[in-house]
């Protein structure tokens, strides 16, 4: 559902320029749990960022759904976002002034879905994700776990084709942490959905499928879970990072 062709991303002008992703490709299938990581530098923010279409790639193609998202028109970008990517932020960026239901169901507002609709699949996601109750709040009301689903929630309420996390967990300590991780395991196993997730911490790529190891703008390793225990793939992972060499404590 995901294809990464060969991209390039360059920064600066002709007298300094940074080569940030040199030539990446890789697949995303359907319902894939896909992590990336890397030391500060690597690319993998990059990565994210011209997937997301909030930066563009200098070179190389990105297919989503067989569409290539370099050919958008700028006045377009937006509304992809909106109908076809959901995204996990750190801080969960739900807005005070609105209820969990609004701040759930505002992509489709804003794409002026029938409302009774927006209701119904509102509370379809609620449902699944244990937070029904609390939909006539708003988030200074509710705890940072329920603020956790809810922002989940609203990242995958229209049926978007990739959810994206920029390091989820990062602002969060161990407990909530694991509890955001189980959700989107949840998401991933029981809902179907598809997710790219960067991050710093092994124990939190742990939890995905697949893990793409950045280095220099280039994939530098691949690990695949398979069968295995989280356990073990959390000691394979750590084994990797060891090789990527240069400061650990930057990748774990």
């Amino acid at each position: 559902m995901l294809q990464v062709r060969k991209i390039e991303k360059y920064y600066g002008n002709k007298n300094n320029v940074t080569k940030a992703l040199d030539g990446i490709s890789f697949d995303v299938e359907d319902a894939e749990f896909i992590a990336i990581m890397g030391a500060s530098g690597s690319g993998k923010t990059t990565l994210l960022n011209c997937i997301s279409t909030i930066d563009m790639v200098s070179a190389g193609d990105i297919l989503l759904d067989g569409e290539n998202i370099a050919d958008l028109p700028s006045g377009e970008l937006a509304k992809f976002r909106r109908e076809r990517l959901g995204f996990v932020f750190q801080d969960f960026n739900l807005l005070d002034t609105l209820t969990i239901e609004e701040n759930i169901g505002l992509a489709l507002a804003l794409n002026h879905r029938d409302p009774h609709a927006v209701t119904r699949q509102v509370e379809q996601v609620a449902d699944r994700l244990g937070i029904r109750e609390i939909l006539e709040k708003f988030p200074y009301q509710v705890s940072g776990g329920q603020k956790q689903r809810a922002a989940c929630a609203r990242a995958i309420v229209g049926g978007q084709s990739l959810l994206l996390a920029d390091e989820p967990t990062g602002a969060l300590d161990s407990k909530a942490s694991k509890n955001l991780l189980e959700i989107l395991t949840k998401m991933n196993q029981d809902m179907g959905a598809t997710i790219l997730m960067v991050t710093h911490d092994a124990y939190s790529a742990s939890y995905a499928k697949r893990v793409l190891f950045l280095k220099d703008g280039r994939i530098f390793n691949e690990l695949i879970r398979g069968e295995r225990t989280r356990s073990v793939f959390y000691h394979e992972i750590l084994d990797v990072l060891a090789l990527l060499g240069g400061d650990v404590s930057d990748v774990i």
